[in-house]
């Protein structure tokens, strides 16, 4: 029997809030993606527990549940404590928080983009050597050494680093998200 795809739709409207940004996220979060993907599909079904999500994918509760507090910790998943009125026994539904994932694929968005920038301003900025060994040094720290590797005794020699320029530029207007 074919798997049915799930409709990942959100409720709050994010240029960031993507399943493919979703589940890089969740990734990153739990390093196994096709564990952390079928929660996830679950989590956007419906509000579940994590008895329906172990039950509905075949993964072990207790990891189901360790994947349930990691995504709790960064916020992108909620829950909702009821407490069954025979047993006394707690019962967590939970759901995906859009606007929470949001903000965290934001801030990742303006932290890569900031570094991109940088990289870029200091590579414009700075004449750099580099020893036949591959040890890079800017101007500054190559006077100091009067040119020779303090690694491994070789002559620096300047490098033109143009074409890495080029290519952190077409990554910066690459990364780049319609605004």
């Amino acid at each position: 029997m074919a798997k049915k795809k799930v409709k990942y739709t959100f409720d709050y409207d994010s240029k960031f809030l993507n399943e493919h940004n979703v589940k890089k996220l969740a990734y990153e979060l739990t390093h196994d993606s096709d564990t952390s993907n079928k929660i996830l599909d679950c989590l956007f079904t419906a509000e579940v527990t994590d008895e329906q999500i172990a039950e509905a994918t075949g993964i072990k509760l207790n990891f189901v549940r360790k994947i349930l507090y990691k995504f709790y910790d960064v916020g992108m998943a909620n829950y909702t404590r009821k407490k069954d009125p025979e047993t006394q026994w707690f019962t967590y539904y939970w759901r995906f928080d859009s606007r929470k994932a949001a903000q965290i694929l934001e801030k990742q968005y303006n932290h890569h983009n900031q570094e991109i920038k940088e990289s870029i301003e200091y590579e414009e900025n700075n004449m750099f050597f580099v020893c036949p060994n591959g040890c890079r040094y800017p101007f500054d720290e190559a006077t100091e050494f009067q040119f020779i590797c303090p690694r491994c005794n070789e002559k620096l020699e300047f490098k033109d680093n143009s074409d890495l320029i080029h290519d952190l530029k077409k990554l910066e207007s690459a990364y780049k998200i319609n605004e």
